[in-house]
């Protein structure tokens, strides 16, 4: 009796260990048949792009910093031209001797849109297709940075001048003082000029992009 209980344990353990491997064997099937779909061959290239530190939109970061340059100082250079423009025009119908003279807020408020064609300029050198996110997002700072300042000192300056003429029509020696108001409203344009030069310069350090050939 005792014999036979043996046997039927020997049989059962033999029937686990024939299950066992029949399933083993169906699993290895079953990868190697799905392995090519679920990991596909990507080309060199493709690779290279696809990572965290050179996406490949990397370089509408750049471009935008590029165009806020200049077109955020044009339209602070604009609103100061036709703000003072509109000051110097209702002067000189009763002092037209004093037009020339007075014209110096629209030359400072023309200044302003060439710190940002500069800046403009330095950024669209660096563009590339294929560039890190970093250097495009220091190309971006550096674009708002020109561009909003100079908005900021296009505001003042036209304010500035608009009042100041009109003043000046009228008492002479706040020629003096409109002058010196309008350096320090030009000087906010310049350090967003400064502050853009030092930034771009920075912009090619520290990250390279390498791709496959």
């Amino acid at each position: 009796m005792p014999s036979n209980t043996a046997q039927v344990c020997m049989d059962s353990n033999c029937n686990h260990t024939r299950q066992h491997l029949a399933r083993r064997d169906i699993i290895t099937i079953f990868h190697s048949a799905i392995s090519p779909i679920s990991t596909p061959v990507l080309a060199p290239t493709t690779v290279a792009m696809a990572t965290d530190l050179c996406p490949v939109y990397a370089p509408f970061f750049g471009a935008m910093g590029c165009t806020s340059a200049i077109v955020f100082t044009c339209f602070g250079a604009a609103y100061g031209t036709a703000k003072a423009g509109v000051g110097i025009s209702a002067m000189g119908v009763l002092r037209p001797d004093l037009i020339v003279k007075n014209i110096i807020p629209v030359i400072m408020a023309g200044i302003i849109g060439i710190y940002g064609l500069v800046v403009s300029v330095l950024i669209s050198n660096g563009l590339q297709q294929r560039s890190a996110l970093f250097t495009n997002f220091i190309q971006l700072g550096a674009g708002l940075s020109v561009g909003l300042a100079g908005l900021a000192a296009g505001f003042a300056i036209g304010i500035v001048g608009d009042a100041g003429v009109r003043g000046t029509a009228q008492q002479p020696r706040l020629f003096v003082g409109m002058i010196l108001i309008l350096i320090f409203a030009e000087v906010l344009g310049l350090y967003g000029l400064i502050v853009a030069l030092l930034m771009n310069a920075r912009a090619d350090q520290g990250v390279v992009c390498s791709y496959d050939s």
